[in-house]
């Protein structure tokens, strides 16, 4: 008895362990992205971190599923979320021209909040006035941040915000893979149907790739890859309604990152709108679990 809490305990606290680590590495993938687009195409930039990656998904699958995770029942689905996946990555390092790295990563996580209107939009699933409440209150977060009409207002600020719509469809298109594949799986396809339809596009914004930039490519691929795994296996060994809040703990890695390398200090206005958009998110994760778990 004591064993399996304390079994259940040690799960909960790697799972944890695993979110905030792979939340880290992520922002550092954002940040190697940030430097890079300074002269490279994103999709450029995602193209090689993609190629690098590839053979390690690969290993990955392997020894967490067997030849059985090479395998896909629904090839189609996993393109594509591949061309949503493209599309979403080239939108949101493209707006690392412009914005702050803060600022970027705060409106990317209206994604929760377009993931609860879809469901009820677009898939007719329930959601109550209370989550309709917080779905506005992270947009109303969005205008702050944005300021539109404002002398300060940068169109660039939209690009984040439809990443997190496009990421929201990606998200709820994990309803399309067949329900017998495992997260290795997808995270395998994801990877290379990726890095094959981009490979059609990249020829037309290629650049010479400097010598001094290929370990930023390197550590772009192996944060990137490794982010993406830690956080799917944080999903696995500890339950969602733990792990998924922090996800949040991005914007801090964010802007200590920002401070650090550009020593970026976010306005008043984007810290408001992100702590609005952040307690949305977070609440519409506590009631979704909290109706989840009604008998």
């Amino acid at each position: 008895m004591h064993s399996d809490i304390a079994g259940r305990d040690g799960s909960k606290t790697a799972g944890i362990a695993l979110m905030c680590a792979g939340v880290a590495c992520l922002s550092i993938n954002d940040a190697l992205a940030k430097l890079l687009v300074a002269g490279y195409s994103p999709l450029q930039i995602l193209f090689l971190r993609n190629v690098i990656a590839l053979p390690f998904a690969i290993l990955l699958a392997l020894k967490m599923g067997g030849a059985r995770a090479l395998r896909s029942h629904k090839p189609a689905a996993h393109v594509l979320r591949g061309a949503l996946w493209i599309a979403a990555t080239v939108l949101f390092f493209t707006s690392f021209k412009t914005l702050e790295l803060a600022e970027a990563t705060a409106l990317i996580f209206v994604a929760p909040l377009f993931i609860t209107a879809m469901s009820a939009l677009v898939l007719r699933e329930h959601v109550g006035p209370r989550r309709w409440f917080a779905v506005c209150a992270g947009f109303a977060g969005v205008l702050i941040a944005v300021r539109p009409g404002a002398a300060a207002f940068q169109p660039a600020s939209l690009l984040p915000v439809a990443t997190a719509f496009l990421y929201a469809i990606l998200m709820l298109g994990a309803r399309w893979v067949d329900p017998r594949e495992s997260p290795w799986t997808m995270l395998l396809y994801l990877t290379g149907t990726s890095a094959i339809l981009s490979a059609v596009i990249v020829p037309f914004v290629w650049s010479p790739v400097r010598a001094g930039d290929l370990w930023l490519f390197a550590a772009i691929a192996l944060f990137g890859t490794a982010g993406m795994t830690m956080m799917t296996q944080a999903f696995r060994l500890a339950p969602a309604a733990i792990v998924a809040p922090l996800d949040y703990s991005g914007i801090v890695w964010a802007t200590a990152l920002g401070w650090l390398i550009w020593n970026e200090v976010p306005v008043a206005t984007t810290i408001l709108g992100a702590t609005v958009i952040i307690a949305s998110g977070l609440y519409v994760i506590w009631r979704e679990r909290k109706v989840d778990a009604r008998p």
